[in-house]
Protein backbone atom coordinates (compact mmCIF):
# COMPACT_ATOMS: atom_id res chain seq x y z
CA UNK A 1 0.00 0.00 0.00
CA UNK A 2 1.47 3.22 -1.37
CA UNK A 3 -0.21 5.91 1.27
CA UNK A 4 0.13 9.38 0.85
CA UNK A 5 2.57 11.27 3.33
CA UNK A 6 0.55 12.48 7.17
CA UNK A 7 -1.11 15.30 6.25
CA UNK A 8 0.32 18.86 8.17
CA UNK A 9 -2.39 20.79 10.63
CA UNK A 10 -2.38 23.74 7.80
CA UNK A 11 -3.42 20.82 5.28
CA UNK A 12 -6.06 19.07 7.77
CA UNK A 13 -7.77 23.18 8.16
CA UNK A 14 -7.42 23.19 4.37
CA UNK A 15 -8.80 19.81 4.02
CA UNK A 16 -11.53 20.74 6.59
CA UNK A 17 -12.81 23.99 4.97
CA UNK A 18 -12.53 22.14 1.06
CA UNK A 19 -14.94 19.64 2.22
CA UNK A 20 -17.03 21.25 3.87
CA UNK A 21 -17.39 23.92 0.93
CA UNK A 22 -18.05 21.26 -1.27
CA UNK A 23 -20.44 18.95 0.40
CA UNK A 24 -22.44 22.25 0.64
CA UNK A 25 -22.28 22.99 -2.79
CA UNK A 26 -23.21 18.94 -3.55
CA UNK A 27 -26.24 19.51 -1.35
CA UNK A 28 -27.54 22.76 -2.92
CA UNK A 29 -26.70 21.09 -6.20
CA UNK A 30 -28.88 18.08 -5.14
CA UNK A 31 -31.74 20.31 -4.31
CA UNK A 32 -31.38 18.93 -0.48
CA UNK A 33 -30.83 22.35 1.06
CA UNK A 34 -31.01 26.03 -0.18
CA UNK A 35 -28.42 28.83 -0.84
CA UNK A 36 -29.84 30.45 2.16
CA UNK A 37 -29.72 27.61 4.33
CA UNK A 38 -26.35 26.87 3.55
CA UNK A 39 -25.13 30.37 4.08
CA UNK A 40 -26.50 30.18 7.39
CA UNK A 41 -24.90 26.86 8.25
CA UNK A 42 -21.31 28.26 6.65
CA UNK A 43 -21.30 31.60 8.64
CA UNK A 44 -22.14 28.91 12.05
CA UNK A 45 -19.86 26.84 11.02
CA UNK A 46 -16.90 29.13 10.86
CA UNK A 47 -17.57 29.84 14.51
CA UNK A 48 -17.33 26.21 15.40
CA UNK A 49 -14.28 26.72 13.65
CA UNK A 50 -13.09 29.17 15.21
CA UNK A 51 -13.34 27.25 18.91
CA UNK A 52 -11.88 24.32 17.97
CA UNK A 53 -13.13 21.43 18.53
CA UNK A 54 -13.13 18.45 15.96
CA UNK A 55 -16.63 17.24 16.60
CA UNK A 56 -18.21 20.43 15.81
CA UNK A 57 -16.90 21.31 12.99
CA UNK A 58 -19.17 20.01 10.46
CA UNK A 59 -21.41 21.67 8.15
CA UNK A 60 -23.40 18.64 7.56
CA UNK A 61 -23.98 18.61 11.32
CA UNK A 62 -24.84 22.08 11.82
CA UNK A 63 -27.61 21.60 8.59
CA UNK A 64 -29.41 18.39 10.41
CA UNK A 65 -28.76 19.21 13.83
CA UNK A 66 -28.30 22.99 14.63
CA UNK A 67 -30.85 24.67 11.75
CA UNK A 68 -32.29 21.15 11.26
CA UNK A 69 -33.32 21.94 7.64
CA UNK A 70 -32.13 18.41 6.72
CA UNK A 71 -32.31 15.15 7.86
CA UNK A 72 -29.37 13.20 8.08
CA UNK A 73 -31.14 9.98 7.12
CA UNK A 74 -32.32 11.61 3.76
CA UNK A 75 -28.54 12.13 3.10
CA UNK A 76 -28.10 8.50 3.70
CA UNK A 77 -31.00 7.59 1.55
CA UNK A 78 -29.95 9.91 -1.60
CA UNK A 79 -26.62 8.55 -1.10
CA UNK A 80 -27.70 4.54 -1.13
CA UNK A 81 -30.15 5.80 -4.60
CA UNK A 82 -28.40 8.01 -6.25
CA UNK A 83 -24.71 7.03 -5.68
CA UNK A 84 -25.36 3.37 -4.81
CA UNK A 85 -23.10 3.58 -1.69
CA UNK A 86 -23.64 0.81 0.96
CA UNK A 87 -24.91 1.85 4.31
CA UNK A 88 -22.80 0.79 7.41
CA UNK A 89 -23.08 0.47 11.20
CA UNK A 90 -19.51 1.39 12.62
CA UNK A 91 -20.99 1.07 16.53
CA UNK A 92 -19.96 -2.61 16.61
CA UNK A 93 -16.81 -2.76 14.15
CA UNK A 94 -13.30 -3.45 15.52
CA UNK A 95 -11.71 -2.67 12.10
CA UNK A 96 -8.26 -3.35 10.45
CA UNK A 97 -4.70 -3.47 12.88
CA UNK A 98 -3.18 -2.55 10.11
CA UNK A 99 -5.26 0.77 9.28
CA UNK A 100 -5.81 1.43 13.03
CA UNK A 101 -1.63 2.06 13.35
CA UNK A 102 -1.46 4.80 10.58
CA UNK A 103 -4.82 6.52 11.24
CA UNK A 104 -4.77 10.09 11.24
CA UNK A 105 -7.44 11.16 13.52
CA UNK A 106 -7.29 14.73 12.46
CA UNK A 107 -7.76 13.92 8.93
CA UNK A 108 -10.56 11.95 10.00
CA UNK A 109 -12.47 14.48 11.83
CA UNK A 110 -11.70 17.40 8.80
CA UNK A 111 -13.76 14.49 6.41
CA UNK A 112 -15.64 12.81 8.68
CA UNK A 113 -14.52 9.54 7.73
CA UNK A 114 -12.75 6.35 8.74
CA UNK A 115 -11.41 3.52 6.57
CA UNK A 116 -12.52 0.36 8.95
CA UNK A 117 -11.32 -2.58 6.99
CA UNK A 118 -8.42 -3.71 4.21
CA UNK A 119 -9.04 -6.73 2.05
CA UNK A 120 -6.12 -7.07 -0.59
CA UNK A 121 -6.09 -3.65 -2.87
CA UNK A 122 -9.46 -2.86 -1.42
CA UNK A 123 -9.73 -0.46 1.57
CA UNK A 124 -13.64 0.05 3.26
CA UNK A 125 -14.15 3.74 4.14
CA UNK A 126 -17.23 4.72 5.98
CA UNK A 127 -17.98 8.46 5.56
CA UNK A 128 -21.01 11.14 6.28
CA UNK A 129 -19.06 12.87 3.78
CA UNK A 130 -19.68 11.22 0.65
CA UNK A 131 -21.23 13.78 -1.60
CA UNK A 132 -18.21 16.10 -1.12
CA UNK A 133 -15.50 14.80 -3.84
CA UNK A 134 -13.08 16.52 -1.60
CA UNK A 135 -13.34 13.84 0.84
CA UNK A 136 -13.16 11.28 -1.91
CA UNK A 137 -10.14 12.87 -3.72
CA UNK A 138 -8.02 13.02 -0.36
CA UNK A 139 -8.91 9.38 0.72
CA UNK A 140 -8.34 7.52 -2.64
CA UNK A 141 -5.17 9.37 -2.40
CA UNK A 142 -4.27 8.35 1.47
CA UNK A 143 -4.90 4.80 1.05
CA UNK A 144 -3.78 3.96 -2.00
CA UNK A 145 -5.57 1.41 -4.63
CA UNK A 146 -9.25 0.38 -4.73
CA UNK A 147 -11.38 1.97 -2.55
CA UNK A 148 -15.46 0.88 -1.52
CA UNK A 149 -17.56 3.53 -0.38
CA UNK A 150 -19.61 3.13 2.88
CA UNK A 151 -22.20 5.69 4.56
CA UNK A 152 -22.69 6.26 7.90
CA UNK A 153 -23.85 8.74 9.95
CA UNK A 154 -21.96 11.38 11.72
CA UNK A 155 -22.44 10.18 14.93
CA UNK A 156 -21.12 6.35 14.13
CA UNK A 157 -17.69 8.01 12.62
CA UNK A 158 -17.50 10.13 15.75
CA UNK A 159 -17.91 7.08 17.80
CA UNK A 160 -15.76 5.43 15.71
CA UNK A 161 -12.90 7.68 15.91
CA UNK A 162 -13.39 8.15 19.83
CA UNK A 163 -13.50 4.59 20.61
CA UNK A 164 -9.98 4.29 18.08
CA UNK A 165 -8.64 6.95 20.12
CA UNK A 166 -8.86 5.13 23.34
CA UNK A 167 -7.46 2.27 21.85
CA UNK A 168 -4.60 3.75 20.32
CA UNK A 169 -1.24 3.13 22.40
Amino acid sequence: MAAAPTPSPAEIRSLLMRANRLLGASLVEANLVTIDQLENANEKLLELIANGNPRQCTLLGVLAYDLKVIKEEDILQYCSDEHKVGLIDLRSYDGSEELKSGLNHAACWATWTVPFDRDEDFTFIATGYYLSPAVRTFWEKQVGGQVVWYAATLEDIAECLERLAKAKP
